[in-house]
């Protein structure tokens, strides 16, 4: 058995922006961006499609929304500006360094996470205390697959060197991380059973 871990809302807590487009707007000013005055409007505008269960990087639909108004800027600063808006505080949820603890005493670990803000989960991981890291960690951004895409779960399989059969992934959304039950793999959702009983059932082989 492998196990992988949902980061938002499982492990930790963060804050986000209240309000998400005002945020980057702020963040691309800072680095000196001309932001359109109906930026809210382009912001919150499609302006590419995507395949069902693609992810629509965050970075990727700033750059076109501005370009949608006629405001070029490098994929650098938009990346720089969305991660800037977006890295806000973070704590740890009780029982996280634990049930990390046992999971890795039975094998590998990863992170699996739904997140459109490139290296967000990353930084996050950095800012957190953990005591130790994952051996792997898959995004949506990164793998272009969305839980409960199936996808994605084969993808945190595969960074473990394991089977859909053998990954336990545990979360807290019904919704997206129970969508590993449809890959092949197994879900564990924090409604019905927190973090302490992940640790404990982990470390008394009944997981």
């Amino acid at each position: 058995m492998v196990v992988s871990f949902d980061l938002f809302g499982t492990l930790v807590a963060t804050d986000r922006p209240d309000q998400p487009a005002e945020a980057v707007a702020d963040s691309l000013a800072e680095r000196g961006v001309s932001v359109p005055d109906d930026w809210e409007a382009a912001y919150r505008s499609a302006h590419r499609e995507y395949d069902r269960g693609r992810e629509a990087p965050l970075d990727e639909h700033v750059r076109l929304a501005l370009a949608s108004r006629g405001v070029e800027v490098t994929a650098a600063t938009a990346r720089e500006a969305v991660l800037a808006a977006f890295d806000g505080p973070v704590s740890r949820r009780e029982g996280a360094r634990e049930a990390l603890a046992a999971a890795a005493d039975n094998g590998p670990v990863a992170i699996c996470s739904n997140c459109s803000v490139p290296g967000l989960v990353e930084r996050t991981l950095e800012r957190t205390d953990l005591d130790r890291g994952p051996d792997a960690v898959v995004t949506s951004v990164d793998s272009g697959w969305r839980k409960p895409h199936p996808r994605i779960f084969e993808t945190t399989a595969d960074a473990l060197e394991a089977s859909l059969s053998e990954l336990v992934h545990v979360g807290d959304d019904a919704r997206t991380d129970g969508g590993a039950e449809r890959a092949g793999a197994r879900s564990v959702l924090l409604a019905d059973t927190p973090l302490s009983a992940v640790a404990r059932g982990l470390r008394e082989g009944r997981l």
